[in-house]
């Protein structure tokens, strides 16, 4: 007879899979805690993957935003490319939580408004354009043309290149945890539009 313990049995949220609204795990009620902090609430992706992962994967996560610590990218570029990449993927989530950041960081609204006209939008410099034609190449096509990153390579170093394929690469580890278990806004935007006034 098979154990059929660790496989979903019905659907019982928007999620694929439900919620573990309390986890067995010490470093992930730790985790729970810390969101519950920042954020008022406790982060969908944590309740629905990293809940049932080992503790390590979580921590991978949280790994890649201590990583983007050390970027030189400036933060607002950095959180464009992210943007981006999330708007192309098509991941509610990461928009979201994105746009948040924004917010809570006083960045130009209109700006990240603008970003899918980002091509004609006054409020996007040539050099910013050139980041994100690689970005949206590399995001929909999965390669980049030589003509588009020796553009880009005309305003940015060998590290901040290097820099700006991490967020493309790392968005997509975001991206694709999310909507491969139906993981949706947490509505992070409202959250942090309140916290603002």
């Amino acid at each position: 007879m098979k154990d059929n313990h660790n496989k979903p049995q019905q659907i019982t949220s928007d999620t694929f899979l439900p919620p573990i609204e309390n986890p067995e795990d010490s470093f992930m009620r730790m985790a729970y805690d810390m969101t519950r902090q920042q954020f008022g609430k406790v982060l969908t992706p944590l309740k629905v993957a990293y809940a049932r992962m080992p503790s390590e994967f979580g921590q991978f996560s949280m790994k890649i935003g201590e990583l983007d610590q050390k970027l030189t990218l400036p933060p607002e570029t950095a959180v464009l490319i992210r943007q981006s990449v999330a708007g192309i993927n098509v991941c509610s989530y990461c928009i979201d939580i994105g746009r948040s950041v924004t917010i809570e960081a006083s960045m130009n609204q209109a700006k990240f408004d603008a970003l899918e006209q980002y091509s004609t939008s006054l409020l996007f410099t040539d050099v910013e354009r050139a980041a994100l034609d690689y970005v949206t190449e590399l995001t929909k096509d999965k390669k980049v043309n030589i003509d588009t990153f020796t553009r880009m390579a005309g305003y940015y170093s060998e590290r901040e290149i290097c820099e700006i394929v991490w967020l493309v690469a790392s968005e997509h580890f975001y991206n694709m945890t999310n909507i491969g278990l139906n993981i949706e806004s947490d509505m992070l935007c409202d959250i942090s539009r309140k916290n603002k006034k």
